[in-house]
């Protein structure tokens, strides 16, 4: 599990946990991580989820720790926004490529051939509605968890009769410190910002959110594959 020290990535972890799964987390911090890790029972890790180059490094250590990797959760944070969807630099988008796409599929290529051997393998990647329906700053963002989830979607049609799934996670306005950031740090102005734009009235909470993910884990969910669930409380409007 990348991206782990806290929010979404770190509340998923804690549900693989409690279903009695032995769990690494990974994150940019030694020191948040480690102390995520404390919290939630985990084994910590640092990766850099825009360095792909680091992607075999960190497997080795998980398989050396606690074996063969059979579920895989790449969660990543987003690239910066910002209001001019030209705006952006090769570098940033060069950045947010290495981040949202080559990172990923760099813990996948490494890990998705002894799944297929043993015949059981998870992969559960963690997006965002914006790649059902655009937000106008995250042109970054954007583009680049479309690209990943269209991976998704190949790699899952050409692997599904070896008994491994991939399948995406769309959140949608979760109860976290990142979406509270974009409120002002507050998280009463997400919550009234959320009852006036979303169906259910409310943020989701990241509890709710992990328990989709861990059931796609599960060996329960092994006929679904190759897609992608939102969990917005209703916000997306498309089919």
């Amino acid at each position: 599990m990348t991206g782990a020290s806290a929010g979404i990535g770190r509340g998923i972890a804690a549900g693989l946990v409690a279903e009695g799964a032995r769990v690494a987390i990974a994150s940019r911090s030694k020191e948040r991580i480690e102390a995520a890790a404390d919290e939630i029972g985990a084994r910590p890790f640092v990766f850099d989820s825009s360095d792909p180059d680091a992607a075999s490094e960190l497997v080795l250590g998980v398989e050396a720790e606690l074996g063969p990797v059979e579920v895989l959760v790449p969660n990543t944070g987003g690239p910066p926004p910002g209001p001019d969807a030209l705006g952006f630099s090769r570098e940033q988008w060069e950045q947010a490529y290495r981040q949202l796409v080559l990172g990923p599929m760099a813990l996948i290529e490494r890990t998705v051939h002894g799944m297929r051997e043993r015949g059981f393998g998870r992969i559960v990647n963690v997006s965002s509605s914006a790649v059902r329906e655009p937000i106008p700053t995250l042109m970054l963002s954007n583009s680049h968890r479309a690209a990943i989830l269209a991976a998704f979607k190949t790699i899952a049609r050409q692997i599904a009769g070896d008994g491994v799934t991939l399948n995406t996670i769309l959140p949608g306005l979760i109860a976290t410190e990142r979406a509270f950031s974009n409120y002002g740090g507050s998280r009463e102005a997400a919550q009234a910002a959320a009852a006036e734009s979303i169906p259910a009235g409310r943020l989701g909470e990241v509890e709710e959110l992990a328990a989709v993910a861990v059931f796609l884990c599960s060996g329960r969910a092994s006929y679904v594959t190759g897609t992608a669930i939102l969990v917005d409380g209703g916000r997306t409007q498309s089919i």
